[in-house]
């Protein structure tokens, strides 16, 4: 058995399956039906699949139609990701339930992105920007005003926007920044082969994904109980956390009053159960878990983007100072991001054509007959893929170009069926209405306060898939790759020597981690101009 063949790729469209067929690597681009996901293995992910003799069945669901029916499917399939998330995520995390345990999360979770929800949290955001945007002007200036990586500052920002919006004040400036900094190694762990008990052998990149993944759980539940505290004093809710709360604490004054035996309660509108600070957390560790990489690579692109088509950014940021009377410094609110009409169409437009997330991998729990001719066996991975059905020309003519317009003057808004940016089905996106609002957020006060250039490298325009996707290194993958371990190798160094061998190994990844990331795209950020 030839070692790259330990795993079967079997691509498969509604029209005609195709036969198993290993995977071409090609990171140059994406290609239709076959995204580079899986083309990011490295080799030893395949010289270890053969030695342990895991053989993993992968059936990629290339066609739109076949990606609903995976999504909604779940007698035949559930959300796996890859063989480790559980461990790394949580085995009771909600997102890995079926039937009626999730539909219990889902219903208590889905009031919590309504616009009048959605409208509370837009302040903490405006103060979140204001203090990054002067932060990326800050570092350019420390710079002398050299093209310089962003890379980092969007992760952390949108880290900063994700956790303020979960937890409001609850959780701390350097609570933020840890967790900013170190959460590359949660997503780093999925590797899609899976060695046995590999989490418990340190320094594995298992071993420290766990690790970072639990420590950004006890930092959850130390917020969740504070925000306990504060709620039962009677706050007003400004953040998702406080909203779940109240409607904890509603559901059981109602509970309380019935059995005191009082009629004609109103029934609250989220009836729910007590949630503890634990399964809170594991519920708002998902909800980071979905948003960072996703939100970072949206954030960078968006930038970059907009950077490369000032036609855009000119059109994007009259409509933005024209919402606000004129006056640049006014707050954004939830009624004036609904009203942006060319701006919404941009955010829509940036996640069409550069989708963060190009797939999700689902497990097969039963034999799933896909099409009339083939049944996918129970236990393979079924990866349903929305890059096709975003990139189809019948749906969306000339799909590689980035086109606004198709938005407002266009009918792309009535291809509902080929808009899987956030997945269908019951385990579809909650958020699918907060994202696009938060990144118009985003983008709209940058037009207004900043001006940034975008200094291309000769792969920006290429693609690297960390989790999501993300513009290429700038330089040969393996090459730079032994650049950043030689780089920071002093880095390593003081580390053990500080904090001892445990944390230094913590240092290497997050050195040799932060070295790739920060090679990915450049430029310089300033002050708008009055």
């Amino acid at each position: 058995m030839d070692a790259k063949m330990a795993t079967e790729i079997f691509n498969t469209t509604s029209a005609q399956p195709e036969s198993p067929q290993s995977w071409a690597y090609k990171t140059s681009q994406l290609q239709g039906a076959l995204p580079d996901f899986l083309a990011e293995w490295s080799a030893w992910q395949y010289v270890v699949t053969f030695l342990v003799g895991l053989v993993l069945f992968v059936v990629l669901a290339s066609d739109r139609d076949l990606a609903h029916k995976v999504f909604k499917s779940p007698a035949y399939a559930e959300p796996c990701l890859v063989p480790v998330a559980r461990d790394i995520i949580g085995h009771k995390a909600w997102v890995f339930l079926q039937g009626r345990d999730h539909a219990e999360y889902r219903r208590g979770l889905v009031p919590l992105f309504t616009s009048r929800a959605i409208a509370t949290y837009l302040p903490v955001q405006e103060r979140v920007l204001d203090d990054y945007y002067n932060q990326f002007v800050a570092a350019t200036k420390a710079n002398q005003g050299k093209p310089m990586a962003f890379m980092t500052l969007f992760r952390e920002i949108n880290c900063a926007l994700s956790c303020r919006t979960f937890f409001g004040d609850y959780i701390s400036d350097d609570q933020v920044k840890k967790i900013a900094d170190d959460f590359y190694l949660a997503t780093d762990a999925l590797d899609l082969v899976n060695i046995p008990l590999a989490m418990y052998v340190p320094f594995t990149k298992t071993w420290l994904g766990k690790r970072t993944a639990d420590a950004v759980h006890r930092v959850f539940a130390e917020c969740a109980a504070r925000c306990k505290a504060n709620m039962a004093k009677g706050a007003t809710p400004t953040c998702i956390v406080d909203h779940w709360v109240l409607h904890m604490m509603e559901s059981n004054r109602y509970r309380e009053r019935v059995a005191a035996g009082e009629t004609n309660l109103e029934k609250p509108k989220n009836m729910i159960r007590e949630f503890t600070n634990e399964e809170i957390s594991d519920t708002l560790f998902t909800f980071l878990f979905a948003s960072q990489d996703a939100s970072s690579s949206a954030t960078t692109w968006l930038f970059q983007i907009l950077a490369q088509r000032p036609d855009v950014l000119d059109k994007l940021r009259e409509e933005n100072l024209a919402a606000r009377g004129g006056d640049r410094n006014k707050p954004f609110d939830l009624p004036m991001l609904e009203s942006l009409t060319y701006t919404n169409a941009v955010i829509k437009e940036l996640l069409r054509y550069k989708p963060p997330v190009i797939l999700v991998p689902y497990l097969a729990t039963k034999d799933f007959p896909v099409t009339p001719d083939y049944t996918v066996p129970k236990g393979s991975m079924i990866i349903p893929s929305c890059y096709p059905a975003l990139h189809d020309p019948e749906a969306y003519p000339n799909p590689d170009v980035f086109d606004p317009e198709r938005w407002i003057s266009g009918d792309a808004e009535s291809k509902t069926k080929n808009w899987l940016v956030f997945g269908a089905g019951p385990h579809d996106c909650l958020a699918r209405k907060y994202v696009p609002l938060s990144l118009a957020g985003m983008i709209g006060k940058a037009s207004l306060e900043l001006d940034w250039e975008h200094h291309p490298t000769p792969r920006s325009e290429e693609i690297r898939v960390f989790a999501t996707l993300f513009p290429m290194v700038s330089t040969g993958y393996s090459k730079f790759l032994l650049y950043a371990l030689v780089r920071n190798l002093l880095t390593v160094i003081t580390g053990w020597m500080q904090s001892g061998f445990q944390e230094a190994a913590l240092v290497w990844h997050l050195a040799i981690w932060t070295s790739i990331l920060l090679s990915r795209g450049r430029g310089t950020c300033k002050n708008k101009s009055l």
